[in-house]
């Protein structure tokens, strides 16, 4: 029962820009659904997100209000930004929402404190909301802040994409048509090893693209 609640969304809408515009809106589409059903709900939504890699610092162009504008599109309601996530007028912007209203918190990878995990800037998320939702699959795998420390200290539930992407992960690895292929691509290799040891022995074909195909390459 979501009613009246602040709901902490944690989404990863980290999109491609053109010129300070969002050329793809692919995932922030996927993600749309569960914040709307959320919204009609009588929640009061607050996501939390990063937008490409700052390194704990502010970076202008990498403000989420490129992201605002496309999901306002999409729900069809304002979707305002606040910048001052864990001070006095991210509190009062929380406060001041209503039910079936949403604000987005401006990018959460401005502070250090998010990817270092650090429990007192979960402390501070937390103390914003009373639920949380964590629908942002493409960063689970991430000991960061709002990912790791932040669910652990609420109430929390995964969102509707993430179990989305569970239940096709168990349909396609546990009873698979076969033959069954993977296409695996990402800049580095390193944190897609163990990944990659337990998948070659799942499927019949392995294709790897992105920039780790060129460590491959190399260590052929």
């Amino acid at each position: 029962d979501v009613a009246g609640k602040i709901v902490l969304v944690r989404l990863d809408v980290n999109v491609p820009l053109a010129d300070g515009v969002v050329s793809n809106d692919a995932r922030i589409r996927r993600a749309m659904p569960g914040v709307k059903a959320l919204l009609e709900n009588g929640a009061r939504v607050v996501i939390l997100t990063h937008f490409g890699r700052p390194k704990g610092k502010f970076v202008p162009a990498l403000t989420v209000r490129p992201v605002a504008q496309v999901m306002s599109r999409i729900l069809g309601q304002p979707v305002p930004v606040e910048n001052d996530v864990i001070g006095p007028g991210g509190k009062a912007a929380v406060s001041n929402l209503g039910p079936g209203d949403l604000l987005l918190m401006e990018n959460l990878r401005f502070y250090p404190e998010e990817e270092a995990n650090d429990l007192e800037f979960a402390k501070s998320l937390a103390g914003l909301g009373d639920l949380y939702v964590g629908d942002a699959f493409s960063c689970a795998h991430r000991a960061h802040a709002s990912v790791d420390a932040l669910p652990r200290m609420m109430l929390a539930a995964a969102g509707r994409s993430f179990a989305a992407e569970l239940k096709a992960l168990h349909a396609t690895l546990s009873q698979p048509r076969r033959p069954l292929g993977a296409v695996v691509g990402g800049s580095k290799v390193s944190s897609k090893l163990t990944l990659l040891e337990n998948l070659v022995t799942k499927v019949n074909g392995l294709v790897l693209g992105g920039g780790m195909a060129n460590t491959f390459l190399l260590a052929q």
